[in-house]
C-alpha cells in the first residue's frame, strides 16, 4: 500500500503525463471501465498458463522417470538439455506462432517449454540422489528396478519435484504473456499491446496488474500442491 501511495504522490508532484506513467487511481479507473474485457482476457491467459503447465510438467515428470530407469539415457540427455537452456525459450515464440498459428496453441507450447526443464531437471536430480542404502535394501528384497522406482525413489524425490513445480509456476505466466505479445488477439498480453498502440497506457497497466494478480494466485495454488507433496513424503518417512 505504501508503494502505491508513493507512486500516486510522485505522479501528482511531478505532473507526469498519463501517457507516460498513469497513477494507481487512473489504473484502478481503467480496470473499472473495462471489467468485461479484462475478465475475458484474464480467462484466456489463465487457460493458456494452466494447460501449458500441465503439459510441460507432465512431460518433465515422464522424462525424469525414464532417465531414472535408464541411467544411460540421463547421461545422454543431460548435456543436450543443458545446452538447450542457453537459447532463450522466448526466441522460439515467433517460430511457434509461424508453425502453430495465432490461436492458443503456440502460447500453450511456449508455457510448456518453460515449465518442462525445471520440472524434469529437479525431479530427475531427486531420483538420481536417492540414498544408495534405500536402493540396495529394495534390491535385496527382490524389487525390480521399476518397483524400486515406485516404492523408494519416487517418494524420496517428491520434495525435489515440489521445488521444480514452484520454480516453473513463476515462469509460466511470463511465458504466456510473451506468447501473446508475439502473436495473439486475445489474452492479457494482447490487451497490453493493443492498449499501448492506442496510447491507453492506463489500460496497459490495468492488464499488467491483472497479470500480476493471476501470477500470484497461480503460484499460490502450485505452492499448495507442492506442500502437499512434501507433506506426503514426510508422512511416508514417519510411517517407515
Amino acid at each position: 500500500m505504501g508503494v502505491l501511495l508513493a507512486w500516486q504522490l510522485a505522479v501528482w508532484a511531478f505532473q507526469i503525463p498519463r501517457f507516460l506513467l498513469p497513477g494507481p487511481l487512473a489504473v484502478g479507473r481503467a480496470m473499472l471501465d473495462a471489467p468485461g474485457l479484462l475478465a475475458r482476457a484474464a480467462l484466456t491467459t489463465l487457460s493458456e498458463i494452466a494447460a501449458g503447465f500441465v503439459i510441460g510438467a507432465g512431460l518433465g515428470i515422464l522424462l525424469a522417470l525414464l532417465t531414472g530407469l535408464l541411467p544411460g539415457l540421463r547421461r545422454t540427455l543431460t548435456p543436450v538439455m543443458t545446452f538447450s537452456q542457453t537459447v532463450p525459450i522466448f526466441a522460439f515464440a515467433p517460430l511457434l506462432t509461424l508453425w502453430l498459428g495465432y490461436g492458443v496453441a503456440p502460447k500453450i507450447a511456449i508455457v510448456a517449454l518453460m515449465v518442462f526443464f525445471p520440472v524434469a531437471s529437479a525431479f530427475g536430480d531427486g531420483l538420481a540422489r536417492t540414498p544408495k542404502v534405500f536402493r540396495e535394501l529394495a534390491e535385496s528384497m527382490g524389487a525390480t528396478p521399476l518397483e524400486s522406482l515406485r516404492i523408494v525413489r519416487i517418494p524420496a524425490a517428491l520434495p525435489d519435484l515440489a521445488s521444480g513445480l514452484r520454480i516453473a509456476a513463476v515462469y509460466a505466466p511470463a511465458a504466456a504473456i510473451v506468447g501473446e505479445w508475439v502473436g495473439g488477439s486475445r489474452g492479457l498480453g494482447a490487451v497490453m499491446i493493443q492498449a499501448s498502440g492506442r496510447m491507453k497506457i492506463d489500460q496497459t497497466f490495468a492488464a499488467l496488474a491483472t497479470t500480476i494478480l493471476i501470477a500470484v494466485l497461480f503460484k499460490a495454488a502450485v505452492s499448495h500442491l507442492a506442500l502437499r507433496l512434501e507433506q506426503h513424503t514426510a508422512g511416508s518417512e514417519a510411517a517407515r
